[in-house]
């Protein structure tokens, strides 16, 4: 496989690099990506924002044409693009575990370090595109929003990075990533290595179901590719995105 150069563009600011790439997407390649210097309107999972300094860190959003992945696991995305992100902060934090806290924020160690939010078209059954947007920590030194757990790289290392190499570090490694799965597809694989790089693994941990209303005390026993997850206790419960969440 060649390596890959993805198409990258970097604005000033931005309300949303999703809103935008989503809009131009028609006429973007494959592994097309919009970067801003500043996200003045940047959404997370939940519908929660994401803080980040302008001019210091990674806010930006990847065109994906997924060929081979159905919609109904769709997840596998998620799994493909998690484990890039985390793969290449590993190389900066060798001494430290990157994780991948279910169903896709990037943890080092209890603190989180990245969040992905994929936004995906379809074309009646079959995917259009998807729009991975992304924010890495990086160089900022201190947060102030009301989130429980933000970290830096800079705050983890003591090191400042220069934003436009690590932009395209991580845009070549997730598009290398999901081209070599979409050449050779291998879910058991790809659902291994996710599984292996999960956040809180191994071992019993308090959880609160939400839809029964109540704690529940379990270890993870697995994450389907259709994105459910499903906990070990007696009997397994499944759940769906929003309706369980750690303690």
């Amino acid at each position: 496989m060649t390596d890959p150069r993805p198409y990258i563009e970097i604005v000033d600011e931005a309300g949303s690099t999703n809103t935008l790439l989503a809009a131009r997407a028609a006429s973007l390649p494959h592994g097309a990506v919009i970067a801003a210097r500043a996200q003045t309107h940047g959404r997370g999972q939940r519908g929660n924002s994401w803080e980040a300094a302008p001019g210091c860190n990674l806010t930006f959003s990847q065109l994906l044409r997924p060929a081979s992945i159905r919609p109904a696991e769709s997840f596998i995305l998620s799994m493909i693009v998690s484990l890039a992100i985390a793969e290449t902060l590993q190389e900066f934090l060798p001494a430290g575990e990157v994780a991948i806290k279910w169903p896709n924020d990037i943890y080092v160690g209890d603190s989180k370090i990245c969040g992905i939010l994929i936004e995906n078209s379809f074309c009646g059954s079959d995917f259009q595109h998807s729009v991975v947007g992304i924010g890495i920590n990086i160089n900022q030194e201190a947060f102030l929003s009301d989130a429980p757990n933000p970290i830096s790289l800079y705050q983890l290392t003591g090191r400042r990075y220069q934003l436009d190499e690590m932009l395209n570090l991580f845009a070549r490694n997730i598009l290398i990533r999901f081209d070599s799965y979409e050449q050779s597809p291998d879910p058991a694989q790809l659902s291994a290595q996710y599984h292996a790089r999960l956040w809180r693994r191994s071992g019993k941990y308090d959880w609160m179901d939400h839809v029964a209303g109540e704690r529940v005390h379990a270890a993870i026993e697995s994450v389907a590719l259709s994105g459910h997850l499903t906990l070990g206790t007696c009997p397994p419960r499944t759940y769906a995105f929003k309706e369980i969440s750690p303690l």
